[in-house]
């Protein structure tokens, strides 16, 4: 079958990206052909999305739009076309400003597709003064939510320009049935979610096309922790806001399948309106889980931190523990190993050290050669978050063969279960006292680091991601109808996946389209005389089409 794999490029951790997660899903599923759509880069980048060259032309085709900077050319509407996409865009701002008008987001999205699929006008009319005139409008409007704060016109202008990139995907040419077009596609994958969901939503909409959603670490929650800090004012943040939350909201509305990463991103997924009989966990693959185990433990007890420097990571509640296992056990030592996210916070963590008394004991090694050196130089691993939300890190040290203390966060608990020695975050004498039993009893170091490589092997080995996928694929193109872009028959009926037997698609069809022959529906079609030299099983694509 043909899949359409559309992914967010440049902003994602390039591992999980077309380099990464993509790559591994393409080669193990080599009976499909994979087309590639990414939303992603700057206008004028190139490749900027880091896609990179395809040395075994593997893609049966890379597509790329930008997302950022200067907007694509195009033409303004018509003054009678103009009032269309008025009161298109209107419905869409409404639903993010008026609380009693939220059912309206989709239906403002499809009909701005639905116009710059006629016309080609949507990039102009979204830069345009009609479009900041109607989004003013709007958002100062009587009942408009604005509990953080009433919006300026320089607030007008930026997210009108915010929104203008946010839509970009929507004037896409992607969206005919001829090669290239989502609408030939069997089923989207939507990979990471966000912009680029919104071409899986116009492909459903105008062909029925079904879409599979993965996220791995969820879109929404990123752009929560990522608006923090954004340089614009309250109102224009709680604008964009609105509108990633509303297109979280429609595409797990829309989505046949959703499959997050961990069961902790599902229950956010559940809380943002996912459907649980449409949910599936399945968990991120790494080829990691080929790599041996550590060697043997370095001769004094030493205990691994490794993450960002920052404060969610919450190094000063690893280095009060460490103080107090150093009160227990003199040798012990501490390897801090990452580099500085937040501006100071190395300097600050090196001062609590000093005031501790265990500044000589404790090393901050920045960031290590690699992830399987930084887990080997220890004894124990440990991890201190106020937050896990990705599965990742815990699971590379498992795999690593070290046995692994982690405050009871996040993900976490999935991941380590029973192998591991969980504890209250902000909690430095439960830490220690964790710490502690596993430095002072090797036998069940060893136990718990062999439990725990194991367990990490089984579940985030790639194989079962991929027949998971395999399966996923095969059950979509199973229940929905077969073609859908071919529209109806005669009776007013949908195609039937399987619906024809595969000789079918073997007969020859010379000039253009099959046609239904008596009996064929009930399989009594008697085949007339020579027909075997007129079949042409060599034709290029017709087993493609059957499937």
């Amino acid at each position: 079958m043909r899949v359409a794999l559309l992914t967010e490029g440049g902003r994602p951790d390039p591992q999980r990206g077309v380099g990464g997660w993509c790559a591994r899903l393409l080669e193990g599923l080599r009976e499909h052909d994979f087309e590639l759509y990414v939303t992603a880069g700057a206008a004028g980048s190139g490749t900027g999305s880091g896609i990179g060259a395809d040395p075994r032309g593997r893609w049966l085709g890379v597509h790329e739009l930008a997302l950022w900077g200067r907007r694509p050319a195009g033409r303004v509407p018509s003054a009678l076309r103009r009032r269309q996409y008025v009161r298109a865009y209107e419905e869409l701002v409404r639903a993010l400003v008026m609380p009693g008008a939220r059912g309206g987001f989709g239906a403002g999205l499809q009909r701005l597709a639905a116009l710059a699929r006629e016309d080609g006008a949507l990039p102009g009319f979204l830069a345009s003064a009609h479009a900041r005139r109607t989004l003013e409008r709007v958002w100062r409007a009587p009942g408009a939510d604005t509990s953080a704060g009433q919006p300026l016109v320089c607030d007008v202008l930026v997210a009108a320009d915010l929104l203008e990139q946010c839509l970009r995907p929507l004037s896409a040419p992607w969206y005919g049935t001829g090669p290239g077009g989502l609408g030939a596609a069997d089923l989207c994958h939507v990979v990471g979610g966000g912009p680029a969901a919104l071409p899986a939503l116009v492909a459903k909409h105008l062909h029925g096309v079904p879409f599979v959603v993965t996220e791995h670490g969820l879109h929404l929650r990123e752009q929560y922790l990522g608006y923090r800090e954004a340089p614009y004012r309250w109102p224009v943040r709680a604008l964009l806001l609105a509108y990633f939350r509303a297109l979280t909201e429609e595409t797990y509305r829309q989505a046949a399948i959703l499959t997050p990463g961990s069961a902790y991103d599902q229950q956010w997924q559940q809380r943002c309106g996912a459907d649980p009989a449409r949910t599936r966990v399945v968990y991120e693959g790494t080829p990691a889980v080929a790599r041996a185990a550590a060697g043997p433990e370095p001769a004094a007890p030493t205990l691994v931190w490794a993450g960002p420097l920052e404060p969610g990571r919450d190094t000063e509640l690893m280095l009060h523990a460490f103080a107090r296992v150093r009160t227990e056990l003199p040798a012990a030592r501490l390897l801090v190993y990452g580099e500085e996210a937040a501006p100071g916070y190395r300097a600050h963590c090196e001062a609590v050290a000093g005031r501790l008394g265990v500044a000589g004991a404790v090393e901050f090694a920045g960031r290590p050669e690699s992830s399987a050196a930084a887990w080997e130089s220890g004894t124990v691993v440990v991890f201190s978050a106020l937050s896990q939300r990705n599965p990742g890190l815990p699971a590379d040290a498992m795999l690593s063969g070290r046995a692994v203390v982690s405050t009871d966060v996040g993900v976490v608990r999935e991941v380590v279960g029973p192998t591991g020695l969980l504890v209250p975050p902000r909690d430095p004498r439960a830490l220690a006292g964790a710490c502690l039993a596993l430095l002072r009893d090797e036998e069940r170091r060893a136990r718990l680091g062999l439990a725990g490589r194991l367990r990490a092997q089984e579940r985030f080995a790639v194989e079962p991601v991929v027949g998971a996928f395999r399966e996923i694929y095969l059950e979509l193109v199973s229940q929905w109808p077969a073609f859908p872009a071919a529209g109806t028959g005669p009776a007013g009926e949908r195609p039937r996946p399987f619906a024809r037997p595969a000789e079918y698609w073997l007969a020859d069809r010379r000039g253009g389209a099959a046609q239904e022959r008596p009996g064929e529906e009930d399989g009594s079609v008697e085949e007339p005389a020579g027909a075997d030299a007129d079949a042409a099983p060599g034709r290029p694509g017709a087993l493609a089409e059957a499937v």
